[in-house]
């Protein structure tokens, strides 16, 4: 379950969440009806409870009932035992529930948003008496095709991360205003959240695609997360930082899980594989294998990210780059929780998340998010290395003079490295496209060896340059991108000689 704080033993509201509960619940007294509210909380900090404890606040206050939207069967459950334990009777409305005669049994309902918008088409009066509407993970967009069903009540929306998973459906569209809660670094600093210790593994993320969602593709994370050389990293990383710990790994796609399941197993390592294609007792089993596997590691495909608890998870590792904040804030929450034995927990970044988004407890302006989210839909983050990998080489214009008799065509070998993937040729080729490149420029302007040697040496920074590119695209260490460069530099010069030997 995503909250963290509260138990089953003991709901009493901390103080931010009481103040929380108040300044929500005295908003939503003063707004006309029609006029919503979208409430912000990390992660961890008891959602649930704090909007459950609105409902009860609601129901005693305006002797109406409360229905509760959520997009996932699980949190739907949980809610529901929430409600419960304050005193709320309440009724879950699943694909099941084709019908409600005695709605006078319950004060609160609680409704996955298809099912519900199923049954609102066959009948729109199938809920009666509602008065205030409680969205959980509120920046899912899938909602509302729900409120036109709902008239003169209050939306009060819920989420980790006031971002819309739709760039084209902004929150702003549906929510009078924003109330925050608060911060990560504030509950890290109260003890209601683990610290968490980011360690970042650089990846040249130059060949992943982005699709017309705005976000990378899976097709693009499998070819590139799926190379031995990511597994290795990802082994590397897990070895240095958390072998023997509970360990979650997020991925991209089913491919590279699977990957990541064999790669682990084959180094003798306790690990699960976990994707939406398992059945419904495939997947209590993994978990409960998960739960009781005090250094067990599950690898998955991001179907974790919301109503999932398992508050022993020591360490999250992003294998995979992402462009959503709020993916970026759900994966690493899994890890958050606060235990008697457990104060912090690593994040490992194997995608350049950290740098695209800050840390994960940096402080974010969610007002800012909320009021103007194309700036945070729109990532303006570049790798360190993106100018190097879109352009060539820029020879000084002295330089250039001395290859006027070839072409001053670009060189990109990024493009030249995509493409040869493209056409399931090996990345080598692209050294020799470079090589060729380099000897045809100088036999086309040199008269004889000696000054071919001389404009060998003219062009040294941009073999060096090239190479450095080559490296980055297939994430070799700076010691084999040197030992490259002298390679490359050594087959030109004989190459050379050959020539203006014969």
């Amino acid at each position: 379950m995503e909250e963290t704080i509260e138990t089953a033993e003991s709901r009493k509201l901390y103080p931010f969440q009481e103040q929380a509960v108040t300044k929500i619940f005295n908003r939503l007294v003063e707004l006309p009806p029609n006029a919503n509210l979208l409430f912000q909380l990390p992660t961890g900090g008891g959602k649930t409870i704090i909007f459950s404890e609105i409902a009860k606040r609601y129901i005693e206050k305006h002797k109406r009932k409360v229905l509760i939207l959520t997009h996932r069967i699980e949190l739907g459950k949980q809610t529901s035992e929430v409600l419960t334990e304050v005193g709320i009777s309440n009724k879950v409305i699943t694909s099941d529930v084709k019908h409600l005669p005695q709605q006078s049994h319950y004060n609160a309902f609680i409704a996955l948003v298809e099912t519900l918008n199923n049954r609102l088409q066959e009948n729109d009066q199938f809920l009666e008496d509602i008065g205030l509407v409680i969205v959980d993970e509120a920046h899912n967009n899938s909602f509302r095709k729900i409120f036109h069903y709902f008239n003169d009540v209050n939306i009060l929306g819920v989420t980790a991360t006031p971002l819309s998973s739709n760039k084209k459906l902004p929150l702003y569209q549906t929510y009078t205003e924003l109330i925050v809660g608060e911060s990560i670094s504030n509950l890290i600093e109260q003890g209601f959240l683990c610290e968490g210790q980011t360690f970042s593994y650089d990846v040249n993320l130059s060949s992943l695609r982005v699709g017309n969602n705005g976000e990378f593709t899976v097709g693009s994370h499998e070819m590139l997360y799926t190379q031995a050389i990511m597994q290795g990293k990802l082994i590397e990383a897990y070895e240095e930082l958390s072998i023997g710990k509970k360990t979650l790994i997020f991925n991209a796609g089913i491919l590279t899980s699977r990957a990541v399941y064999e790669t682990f197993k084959s180094k003798g390592y306790p690990i699960k594989h976990l994707d939406s294609t398992f059945s419904d007792k495939e997947r209590v089993d993994t978990l409960d294998w998960f739960r009781k596997t005090k250094d067990g590691i599950l690898t998955s495909v991001s179907i974790l990210t919301t109503g999932f608890d398992e508050p022993e998870v020591e360490t999250i590792f992003l294998n995979r780059a992402t462009k959503s904040l709020t993916l970026y804030h759900q994966m690493i929450g899994r890890g958050s929780r606060v235990l008697p034995n457990k104060k912090k927990f690593n994040i490992i970044d194997l995608g350049n998340n950290s740098r695209r988004f800050n840390l994960w407890q940096y402080p974010i302006d969610w007002n800012h998010v909320f009021a103007a989210p194309h700036m945070y839909l729109e990532q303006r983050y570049k790798d360190e290395w993106d100018y190097e990998l879109v352009n060539d080489y820029d020879l000084p214009p002295e330089i250039k003079e001395r290859f006027l008799n070839s072409s001053a065509e670009a060189f990109i070998v990024r493009d030249r490295y995509t493409m040869a993937l493209r056409k399931g040729k090996k990345p080598q080729v692209v050294v020799d496209e470079s090589m060729e490149d380099h000897f045809g420029r100088i036999i086309d302007n040199a008269s004889d060896f000696d000054e071919a040697m001389e404009l060998f040496s003219l062009l040294s920074d941009e073999m060096k340059y090239r190479m450095k590119q080559f490296g980055k695209c297939i994430n070799s260490t700076n010691n084999h991108t040197d030992w490259q460069s002298q390679t490359y530099a050594s087959k030109l010069r004989r190459r050379l000689m050959t020539y203006f030997a014969e």
